[in-house]
């Protein structure tokens, strides 16, 4: 009795102990989450003070250096008030002047303001140096949030233009799934995916894109998005004492169900749409849990006629998309403007030689 007596004890410690940790890290999370709040609302007025000082004296930006040397020289233990950071700040102020209740209420009570208040301030900077357009920078910072982007993944994801990708595959999930479920998978899957991380040149064949994927399986999972958990390549299905086998199989954490991923070399058929079909009818019979949801589909190809794609998955039972991939990002058009011919660059080159 003794024993069992002591074990229940520490079976209830054990549980107190686990309490007690959780709540000390979520006042820290809290604790930073306000620390941040406030520094961004202080490099706001800071900001605002300095733009409207400079307006209404008709000083120029010879004050930033100034300043940033008295702030030096009077408080030493301060940090994060260099020159170059001054002039961060009376940009931020300029970025989001509109805002005037930032400096008179805290940022929280402000849905986008709340969405600065909650990533670092490289992000900010970052974010105000790559993205002009306010409604495309508030969706990177929800998604910075959601998806605890560090600056660097954020930097990758603009670069890749993610916002313009996301939710636009093609698929049949308003017919084949519930809401909410249906909005949630269509806003999972991305048009075209970039695989810009491999090295590989044609001709190489589905086999080789495959390996290459799975041997650069951390950059692959960034690329698919928040959510994917790698569950096995050539997944075996045994369906009438006959072998089967899955490209790629994943789970989602959000979407609750297994993703089956067929990769495709060159344009997109319909009766990929029908394989799919197959394996995803498989998964739901064979591995599929009762808790989980039904299995999604997701067909990546090189290139897809989006109309025969759209009649391809229209009488198709099972959640389907079809997506494009590419392996290096193609260069929008006002940049290709902007670069050099190679006729341009010889005659160059050739008179540099003279």
């Amino acid at each position: 009795m003794e024993v069992k007596n002591n074990v229940t004890s520490l079976v209830f410690y054990g549980n107190l102990l686990s309490d007690i940790k959780t709540r000390i890290r979520q006042a820290q999370v809290k604790a930073t989450l306000s620390a941040n709040a406030e520094m961004i609302a202080m490099y706001w007025d800071v900001g605002r003070m300095i733009y409207e000082r400079q307006q209404y004296e008709g000083w120029g930006a010879g004050v930033i250096p100034r300043l940033a040397k008295d702030i030096q020289n009077q408080l030493p233990e301060l940090k994060g008030f260099s020159e170059r950071n001054i002039k961060f700040m009376v940009q931020f102020y300029k970025e989001y002047e509109g805002d005037t209740a930032i400096g008179k209420q805290p940022v929280s009570q402000f849905e986008n303001m709340k969405r600065v208040s909650q990533i670092p301030w490289g992000h900010n900077i970052l974010l105000m140096q790559r993205i002009k357009e306010s409604s495309v920078r508030f969706w990177y910072m929800e998604q910075t949030i959601q998806n605890g982007w560090s600056r660097d993944t954020l930097g990758l994801m603009i670069k890749s233009s993610v916002h313009a990708r996301q939710g636009k595959a093609v698929s049949n999930f308003n017919i084949t799934l519930p809401d909410p479920q249906s909005d949630l998978a269509i806003e999972t899957l991305k048009d075209p995916y970039i695989f810009d991380f491999l090295t590989l040149t044609e001709p190489f064949n589905e086999r080789e894109l495959e390996i290459e994927l799975i041997k650069h399986l951390e950059k692959f999972l960034l690329e698919l998005g928040a959510g994917f958990s790698f569950v096995g390549r050539q997944y075996q299905l045994i369906v009438s004492d006959k072998d089967f086998y899955i490209d790629l199989l994943f789970y989602h954490l959000k979407l609750r169900c297994f993703i089956v991923i067929e990769l495709k070399k060159g344009d997109f058929k319909p009766e990929y749409a029908g394989k799919m079909n197959f394996y995803c009818s498989a998964v739901d019979d064979l591995i599929r849990h009762p808790t989980d949801q039904p299995t999604i589909g997701l067909i990546l190809c090189q290139t897809k006629d989006r109309i025969l794609a759209e009649y391809a998955l229209r009488d198709v039972h099972k959640p389907i998309g079809v997506s494009e991939y590419e392996l290096t990002r193609a260069l929008p058009e006002n940049l290709k403007s902007s670069l050099p011919s190679i006729e341009e660059i010889e005659a160059e080159f050739s008179g540099r030689q003279r």
